[in-house]
């Protein structure tokens, strides 16, 4: 195979996996968009984590969320709380690396916030004592998750969402959970602010 072939290859999985996603994973985005916009309409904040490209996708969604989607409108709070070098590794030193997360939510968050945490493969030790410790706050879960879903599927409760793309691949479940998160990032503008009329 050459190197064109192999690109286009990498496009065509791309556009198979989110092909098949779609339709899975459509009411589940819905689900989670209302329930952010639920927590931002009442005065509360989104809080995101994830690791590596997870943590990426955090820093992104926060940074959209506050500053600005596809139009112009006023900034929506939200914290991406891997963005934070010098307190997650004063944490990860003092303590271990799995409460880097966990132990700012017990600080920063409170009742009625949504955590978003991101892992491709749900098994990020860290976004899942996340996700403990926003139970313990009374914050609702947004769980962007691949494959089986992990150990942070299992820690789920009722009210919380969990978009669990179906694929094996991680770059395949990042490239989906890129677009799950401008869907949410559109959905939750359509929600708060009305439909875009430019």
């Amino acid at each position: 195979m050459d190197f064109q072939q192999r690109v286009t290859q990498h496009f065509n999985h791309s556009i198979a996996t989110k092909q098949g996603a779609a339709a899975v994973l459509a009411p589940a985005i819905v689900r989670a968009s209302e329930l952010i916009t639920s927590a931002l309409l009442q005065d509360r904040k989104v809080l995101c984590c994830g690791t590596a490209g997870s943590g990426g996708l955090a820093q992104y969604f926060a940074s959209t969320l506050l500053n600005r989607y596809e139009r112009e409108r006023p900034g929506l709070p939200a914290i991406a709380l891997n963005a934070d070098s010098q307190t997650m590794t004063a944490i990860a030193n003092d303590y271990t690396y799995k409460e880097v997360f966990s132990k700012q939510l017990r600080v920063l968050a409170q009742e009625g916030d949504v955590l978003l945490a991101i892992s491709a493969s749900g098994n990020s030790r860290n976004a899942s004592e996340a996700i403990r410790s926003s139970h313990d706050r009374g914050v609702s879960v947004v769980a962007l998750t691949g494959r089986d879903g992990g150990d942070m599927a299992e820690l789920l409760n009722e009210g919380d969402v969990e978009i669990r793309v179906p694929a094996q691949s991680v770059a395949r479940i990042q490239e989906v959970h890129l677009l799950v998160l401008h869907s949410l990032c559109d959905l939750i503008d359509i929600q708060i602010f009305g439909e875009d009329e430019s």
